[in-house]
């Protein structure tokens, strides 16, 4: 994805993320983002948290409360074996 909007350095530094850009991104009012400096360039990441990315994130697997649930139980033997 490639979108490239102009915006100004207002009062004491401040920046405000165009419209475009934030809708793009799902950035709102108290987002968390990282900034970087690369070279000349400044990259600003949105920083996700755990229910954003259980909503909108890639899935990695398919696991069932079964699934887990099954696990859970097998950690337990192996801890209560010892």
């Amino acid at each position: 994805m490639n979108l490239s909007v102009k915006a100004k350095i207002g009062k004491k530094r401040t920046l405000v993320i165009p419209k475009a850009i934030a809708e793009t991104l799902n950035i709102d009012e108290e987002s968390k983002v990282k900034i970087t400096v690369l070279n000349d360039k400044i990259v600003i990441k949105p920083l996700r948290d755990a229910i954003w990315l259980s909503l909108h994130g890639e899935k990695l697997a398919n696991l069932t409360l079964e699934d887990l649930e099954e696990e859970s139980i097998e950690q337990q033997k192996k801890i209560s074996e010892d």
